[in-house]
């Protein structure tokens, strides 16, 4: 039985799907402009990340509600990324971010922040015990991410909190 949304679901799913869309070009966009290599992978990652954010939400808006098990092995992913990321951060050739950088990833950082809640105001909102978990699941990816960016801008001594 596909999933029959109402016109709310619909429309704040449409406006997940734009903030997705943002993300990805943002993200791959600041992995080409950045000069860190270490800052650049982790955009990179980010961006296929965010694409499978924006798959998950076209897949709810066809009707369909996604399997977890599948995200689940991705979260695990992102998660070794991460931990491999701070390692890099410690290890890293240069202990700080250059302006550039630090630029890219408060920009970053403010826009997942901003997308972290419009998924917090939109899982209250859903009938159907499945989105919510898929979307409370992509809620904390991106949390994930700006956990990320945070853990790279401090380590780099470029965090101002």
């Amino acid at each position: 039985m596909a999933l029959q949304l109402s016109q709310k679901e619909k429309q704040l799913l449409q406006d997940q799907q734009s903030h997705e869309r943002v993300c990805i070009e943002k993200y791959q966009s600041y992995a080409q402009q950045a000069t860190d290599s270490q800052l650049k992978q982790l955009f990179q990652s980010y961006a296929q990340q965010e694409q499978q954010h924006l798959s998950t939400i076209n897949s709810i808006l066809s009707g369909q509600v996604p399997s977890m098990n599948q995200g689940q092995q991705q979260r695990q992913q992102m998660q070794q990324s991460q931990q491999t990321g701070s390692i890099q951060a410690t290890a890293g050739t240069s202990s700080t971010a250059n302006q550039k950088d630090t630029t890219l990833c408060n920009d970053m950082l403010m826009t997942e922040k901003y997308v972290s809640g419009a998924y917090d105001t939109a899982i209250f909102e859903f009938a159907d015990a499945n989105v919510r978990q898929a979307l409370n699941h992509i809620q904390k990816e991106e949390q994930q991410h700006g956990e990320g960016i945070y853990n790279y801008l401090n380590s780099k001594g470029a965090y101002n909190g």
